[in-house]
């Protein structure tokens, strides 16, 4: 019984050293602060380029800290927070998730939501219509970016870390990011976020390079607020 004691008190200590107190509070902060920005921003009248530039450098901060915790603190390196497996292949990962949702996932989930009756992304693109071209891409480059490395990279393996089980820990951040997405978009619009954040999800758990994630997000995004709406137009 007392070494039975002994292995559990020596298996918390090397947890505790791989997983810090600051680093859980970190996680929660990359899990549930983009959900508060989101619920803030959606929540404070008509949209204004103030509160959304607030709300772009609150996500900002928000993946300097939980790394910088987790690098400074945790000794995690580059490798062990989603930048495992980058390498050439990064970028024709990238691309093809890019033309699978731009060319398939995007058509057929506006067409979902039409078949349904339900609102298609009309919702949350009118509220940046108002905002300036530039403005928008330059949030794409960085709220894009920022959800891959919070969700994807830094939720999966510190959350992994912490419960044993990465493929749990991708259960947990596609919950919150499809929470995430609700204020903005709605519910309906924000259901289909399960299915392409379940896929790169997916793609992430089999192969730890964020770098793809992020291309793909970046593309996809500027095709869908910049690209297709001034198509439109």
């Amino acid at each position: 019984m007392t070494g039975a004691r002994r292995s559990a008190h020596r298996s918390l200590d090397i947890m505790g050293k791989r997983f810090s107190f600051w680093s859980f509070l970190a996680l929660l902060l990359a899990l549930i602060g983009p959900l508060v920005v989101a619920i803030a921003g959606a929540g404070a009248g008509p949209p204004s380029l103030f509160r959304h530039a607030l709300g772009v450098a609150a996500i900002t901060l928000m993946v300097i800290v939980a790394f910088a915790v987790s690098i400074l603190v945790d000794n995690c390196r580059f490798r062990d927070l989603g930048f495992a497996l980058v390498s050439g292949w990064s970028v024709p990962i990238g691309l093809a998730l890019a033309a699978f949702f731009i060319g398939i996932f995007g058509p057929l989930a506006n067409w979902g939501l039409a078949w349904l009756g339900r609102d298609g992304f009309e919702e949350g693109l009118h509220r940046v219509a108002n905002f300036p071209t530039w403005v928008l891409i330059l949030t794409i480059f960085v709220v894009a970016p920022a959800e891959e490395l919070l969700y994807r990279a830094y939720a999966i393996e510190r959350l992994g870390a912490l419960i044993g089980s990465r493929w749990m820990a991708g259960v947990v951040s596609l919950s919150v990011f499809f929470l995430a997405h609700v204020p903005m978009w709605g519910w309906a619009v924000a259901l289909t976020t399960i299915v392409s954040g379940g896929l790169v999800t997916v793609v992430y758990l089999v192969r730890a390079d964020v770098v793809a994630l992020v291309i793909a997000h970046v593309i996809t995004d500027v095709f869908g607020l910049v690209i297709a709406p001034n198509l439109v137009r």
